[in-house]
């Protein structure tokens, strides 16, 4: 069983001892469906799925010691996907780890594999966007907008302008997701849609005299293309449950993206990676501690012993001649004073301060790289058919009896 593996399944005395119960018991909720298990390396032994152990026995606390929700939680899954999961050892992509795959992968190859197509090329030459007079006009009126502003814009009147929009086949919604994935490219960089590699319209738009900017910008695209069930994936696999196009899907996804909680946490990292460019970093580093102010762009609530996306981007900085002192030094003073670990957010902004790019680009190569994974969740929710329609637990006042409004200061 290899590393990620290890963090995927348990065995079955693993399984039992955490649900605190005999291998029978285990047996009977295997039977019943509550817990997937495959064969394991030995003749007879099985291995069994560990996030479907934590989610049962999330379920099974006690009455008085049920988890109050918060804000996040990664041990309880929201629903079955085939396109990807998080390991230690980083994201995965059907079953292929996002760290390796970068090494030479572009992202078309990747949203091929988060799409699972393989009888056909989505990415071919002549499968372009279509930008219609309406689009022109307002691509025209928001060339001044932040780039994200002016995909959403562009984006709102993309489906209708797209005869083939609601393409039901498997090809055709491939086909659909490799135009949007040009559309929302080039209205971020503010260029006409080319077949060109994703990677090389945006190096020779926004670095083209940088000679490592292809070879950067390729593998942050792909190690950033798909997380799981982040707020904006969750956020378009909702939409999508609705029955939307996929330009209508990927929209939400888009402004999701942009809250400081999310995509939009990578300008803040940015701009301490700016500051701390222009002055001492350890110095910086000791105060932002000794002061208890947020380091952005580290810590994760998942990766709890360093994020490997991050890893991976950061080492290939170094190889490409990158300031040790923001990709080497930084991470590792900050690492031995708070014990959190850079996460891709950190990453992305030494890498973009490598590239001479200006604080607000993360976020928009993030969205240019995440719309490949948006796409792949979109179409996985549209063929399931169902609506995703959750339930709250209700904290308000226990109702009245009488069915009107309860006088408080009568109480």
């Amino acid at each position: 069983m290899n590393n990620s593996d290890d963090t995927l399944y348990l065995s079955a005395r693993d399984a039992a001892t955490e649900l605190a119960v005999s291998p029978a018991t285990l047996y009977a909720y295997v039977s019943r469906g509550l817990i997937r298990s495959e064969p394991g390396d030995g003749a007879r032994s099985r291995r069994y799925r560990a996030d479907d152990v934590r989610s049962l026995k999330s379920r099974r606390t006690p009455a008085g010691e049920t988890k109050r929700f918060k804000s996040f939680d990664n041990d309880v899954p929201i629903l079955d996907s085939a396109i990807s999961t998080i390991t230690e050892e980083g994201s995965i992509y059907r079953g292929v780890n996002s760290a390796p795959l970068s090494e030479n992968a572009t992202l078309e190859q990747t949203a091929t594999l988060l799409w699972d197509v393989k009888a056909s090329d989505p990415f071919t030459r002549d499968n372009l966007p279509i930008v219609s007079a309406a689009m022109r006009t307002v691509l025209e009126a928001t060339r001044n907008a932040t780039p994200v502003a002016r995909a959403v814009s562009v984006l709102a009147l993309a489906g209708e302008a797209d005869p083939r929009a609601f393409n039901r086949s498997a090809d055709g919604r491939a086909e659909v997701g490799a135009r949007i994935m040009r559309l929302v490219t080039a209205a971020i960089i503010d260029k006409e849609p080319s077949a060109e590699a994703l990677h090389r319209q945006i190096a020779g738009a926004w670095a083209p005299q940088h000679k490592h900017a292809e070879d950067i910008l390729r593998r942050a695209l792909v190690l950033l293309a798909d997380h799981e069930l982040n707020a904006s994936t969750f956020t378009v696999r909702c939409a999508a449950s609705t029955g939307l196009n996929l330009y209508d899907a990927v929209t939400t996804g888009l402004v999701a993206l942009k809250g400081p909680k999310h995509g939009g946490a990578g300008p803040l990292a940015a701009q301490m990676v700016a500051r701390m460019a222009q002055g001492d970093v350890a110095a910086q580093v000791r105060e932002r501690v000794a002061l208890g102010e947020l380091i952005p762009g580290f810590g994760h609530g998942v990766y709890k012993h360093g994020d490997p996306r991050a890893d991976s981007l950061l080492a290939v900085l170094v190889r490409a001649g990158a300031d040790k002192r923001l990709a080497v030094e930084a991470p590792r003073l900050i690492t031995e004073a708070t014990g959190l670990h850079p996460n891709i957010d950190f990453a992305l902004a030494v890498a973009m301060h490598a590239l001479g790019l200006p604080i607000g680009y993360e976020l928009s190569l993030f969205a240019m790289s995440r719309t490949a994974g948006w796409i792949a969740h979109a179409i996985e929710q549209l063929h399931s058919g169902g609506l995703i329609r959750p339930r709250a637990r209700y904290t308000g006042p226990a109702p009245s009896r009488s069915g009107t409004r309860r006088n408080r200061d009568a109480d």
